[in-house]
């Protein structure tokens, strides 16, 4: 019978696999590491905090894809946490941790990576319900929402605990990995391999889906302009995931080829040499979301500008919404605000089948 070893700490574990966590972490390394990690932290906590509330304050973006959005957001502010606790739990503390704190620690990051990866599958699948409708937004419910939000962060939390509840190698030392000391290498192969195949399938689907988007929009080019215009915003928001997707999967990817190779215990990869850089990888991709959202969306960005700056453009902007037509508004609802200047220059107006569209919308 295999003897277990819940109550060593880990530089027990450290030591066998010969990973040095002191050297590489130590005077003014493990200072830059730590001004540097507060800093971006810092960042993500505020981005994303402002894009959740900016999903809050603005009635346009009170549909189930902004939702979404905002719980992506929810799933990158987590992950600011989980890299600060990381943070002061790491290097030469490394070595002083309990068994269960650094299964935590671990916990965190593998919560929030797993947190993002479902949200954006949920996301791919409520585009693809919009997008064969070609509306702008589908007709899921607030409920329903409510729901897959809720089954996003339980299935989240069960795969970030899944190690803690018995697969390591806490009770079978000879195979622990080096990256992770405590983790089985079996797990890092499933692990990895499970994500890498999801990033594989979203990015098909997405792919398909733009495809699919492309061709409708070419067949409808004989309609009017303002029906091209409107079609052409489920393209915009698709964009916009694609591009976060596409940050997701390049920063996610090397290290979870490093975690395979740790799996399949490549001795001679230098997994080691590597590992700091792609962790910050991975931090870098919750800095980028909120930049690519207020890049990507018009509307995003000036509802966040507006509560950074605490200015009185709220007003203003109503003043200069009362002088234009209300058959222009009536259109620029419908279509996210994104072509009220295109409808005022081409003198379009919000009728037939435009109003019909805005219903089922």
């Amino acid at each position: 019978m295999n003897e277990c070893y819940y109550d060593k700490r880990m530089d027990f574990f450290y030591n066998r696999t010969k990973t040095d966590t002191a050297d590489e972490w130590t005077g003014p390394q493990l200072i830059g590491v730590l001004c540097f990690g507060t800093f971006f932290c810092l960042f993500i906590f505020i981005s994303n905090s402002l894009v959740i509330a900016a999903v809050v304050k603005n009635k346009r973006f009170h549909f189930p894809f902004y939702y979404l959005l905002a719980n992506l957001a929810a799933a990158d502010f987590f992950a600011g946490i989980a890299y600060v606790f990381l943070m002061f739990n790491t290097g030469p503390v490394s070595k002083t941790l309990t068994v269960n704190r650094w299964f935590l620690r671990q916990g965190l990051l593998d919560t929030s990576l797993t947190a993002s990866l479902v949200n954006l599958l949920v996301i791919a699948v409520e585009r693809h319900m919009s997008i064969m409708r070609m509306k702008i937004h589908s007709n899921l419910t607030k409920k329903r929402v409510t729901f897959l939000i809720i089954s996003i962060w339980a299935i989240a939390i069960f795969m970030g605990a899944v190690p803690t509840l018995g697969w390591n190698c806490l009770c079978d030392i000879t195979v622990c990995s080096s990256l992770a000391p405590i983790y089985s290498r079996s797990y890092l192969v499933f692990w990895s391999v499970l994500n890498l195949v999801v990033f594989f399938i979203m990015v098909v689907v997405y792919i398909r889906i733009y495809m699919y988007v492309q061709r409708k929009t070419n067949v409808l080019s004989s309609h009017t302009s303002g029906s091209i215009s409107r079609r052409r915003t489920p393209v915009k928001l698709m964009k916009t995931v694609m591009t976060v997707l596409g940050a997701f999967v390049v920063c996610w990817t090397p290290g979870l080829v490093v975690l395979l190779l740790d799996g399949l215990n490549c001795t001679d990869c230098g997994i080691q040499n590597v590992k700091r850089w792609f962790l910050l990888l991975a931090l870098l991709n919750s800095v980028m979301n909120p930049i690519i959202y207020s890049y990507k969306d018009d509307e995003m960005w000036a509802t966040m500008k507006r509560m950074i700056c605490c200015s009185s453009e709220d007003k203003s902007q109503e003043r200069r919404s009362s002088r234009i037509p209300s058959t222009v508004l009536c259109r620029s609802t419908d279509i996210s605000g994104h072509y009220i200047q295109d409808g005022i220059i081409q003198g379009t107006i919000c009728g037939k089948g435009d109003l019909g569209d805005k219903g089922n919308s």
